[in-house]
C-alpha cells in the first residue's frame, strides 16, 4: 500500500476503495477547523504538538501518542508548532472494520465504545510504539504475490493492539485529558450540555457574567476556532449520528439543534461533501 503525504487523498481514498488508507505527514495541510468525517481516524503523533480537541475535550500531545476518533466526534488540532509536526494519520472505513470482525472479536469497540471514562488518547511506550510502526511499515512496504493479503494481516494484527490497549485503557481512571482553563471547560460543558436548544454568544456571555469580547477570545485561544464553528461542527457530527440511526432528516435537523434548515443543509452539506437526504440514503444502503 502507497504511504501518502496527504489527509485529503487519504480520506478519498478510503471512501473510494471502502477500505483504509495511510499517510505520513510531517507539516500541517491547509489549516482545517474544527470538522468531521465519515472515516475512523487514527492518529500517531512522532514528534508531538501542542493540543487536541475532540468534541470537548482537550488532549496534550506528546511524541507517541495515539488518538482515536469516529466518524461523528468533530476534531481540530490547535497550537501545532508551524515547523515541525510529524505524524502518521490512517482514514479507515467503518464498514471495512465491522467486516473484520467476527462474533468473539469486536475490532471495532475501540472506535464505538464511548463511555463515561473513555479517554481518545492511548500514550504508547516504548516497545508499543515500535509495534506500531512495525505494523505501518509492514503494511507500506508489501508488495508482489499476496501483498494484499499481507496488508490485511498487518491491519488487523494493528488493530487488535490497539483494541487491547483501549479496553485495557477503559479500566484506568478518566483523568488524563487536558484543560485549558476552568472557565473553557465550564463553557464546553454548556454548551454540549445545551447543544439542541439556541445557544448565542450573548447568552453563553451573561451565563457566565463575561463580556462577549472576553468569552470570545478566550474560547479562540483555547480551542483555535470560534464558539460558532464549534457549536455547528457539534450541530453536524449529532446530525450524522441521527442520520445513521435511521431517523428522517428532518427530525435530524430538529435534535442538532439548527433553528434554521437552510442554514442546516448549507453546513452539513459543507462539512459532510453531501446533502442530509443523500448522507442518509448512503447510510441506509
Amino acid at each position: 500500500m502507497e504511504k501518502l503525504t496527504s489527509c485529503k487523498t487519504a480520506i478519498e481514498n478510503c471512501k473510494s476503495s471502502k477500505t483504509f488508507a495511510i499517510a505520513h505527514l510531517y507539516k500541517e495541510e491547509k489549516a482545517m477547523d474544527m470538522h468531521i468525517h465519515d472515516c475512523y481516524e487514527l492518529y500517531y503523533s512522532i514528534s508531538g504538538g501542542r493540543q487536541f480537541l475532540i468534541d470537548n475535550c482537550f488532549y496534550s500531545i506528546a511524541p507517541g501518542d495515539l488518538f482515536i476518533i469516529n466518524q461523528y466526534e468533530s476534531h481540530k488540532l490547535t497550537q501545532i508548532d508551524s515547523c515541525v509536526h510529524e505524524r502518521i494519520v490512517l482514514s479507515i472505513h467503518p464498514d471495512f472494520v465491522k467486516q473484520l470482525s467476527t462474533p468473539e472479536t469486536n475490532l471495532d469497540y475501540c472506535f464505538s465504545n464511548r463511555n463515561e471514562h473513555f479517554q481518545h488518547k492511548l500514550s504508547l511506550n516504548k516497545e508499543q510504539q515500535k509495534r506500531f510502526l512495525y505494523f505501518i511499515n509492514k503494511i507500506t512496504s508489501a508488495n508482489g504475490f499476496a501483498h494484499d493479503i499481507t496488508e490485511c494481516a498487518a491491519f488487523m494484527e494493528l488493530l487488535v493492539m490497539i483494541n487491547k490497549m483501549s479496553t485495557q485503557n477503559a479500566t484506568a481512571t478518566a483523568n488524563a485529558g487536558y484543560k485549558y482553563n476552568h472557565q473553557v471547560d465550564d463553557i464546553l460543558a454548556f454548551i454540549n450540555q445545551n447543544i439542541s436548544q439556541p445557544i448565542t454568544v450573548e447568552q453563553l456571555a451573561g451565563h457566565f457574567y463575561l463580556s462577549e469580547s472576553y468569552i470570545c477570545r478566550i474560547f479562540k485561544a483555547a480551542t483555535g476556532t470560534t464558539i460558532n464553528k464549534y457549536i455547528t461542527a457539534r450541530r453536524i457530527s449529532i446530525a450524522k449520528s441521527h442520520l445513521n440511526e435511521g431517523l428522517s432528516v428532518s427530525e435530524a435537523f430538529e435534535r442538532s439543534g439548527f433553528n434554521d434548515y437552510s442554514n442546516f443543509f448549507k453546513s452539513f452539506t459543507k462539512a459532510v461533501g453531501v446533502s442530509p437526504k443523500k448522507y442518509a440514503n448512503l447510510s441506509i444502503s
